[in-house]
């Protein structure tokens, strides 16, 4: 589980910065592939972490 948290921040703060970088840019958050991606990858390590969760809780 500390390996998927330790994961899950420096996924967090990729997509962080790459939203920082799309605003000063002007690009819309919804139109920049890069940042959906990340998104994605944050939302699968989000979805993991909470699987892990409940395999723990029910053991």
């Amino acid at each position: 589980m500390h390996n998927l948290t330790h994961k899950y921040e420096e996924e967090k703060h990729k997509l962080n910065e790459l939203g920082q970088r799309s605003l000063e840019q002007g690009i819309p958050l919804s139109t920049n592939e890069a940042l959906q991606a990340q998104s994605r990858r944050v939302d699968e390590l989000i979805n993991q972490m909470y699987q892990e969760k409940n395999r723990y809780s029910h053991a």
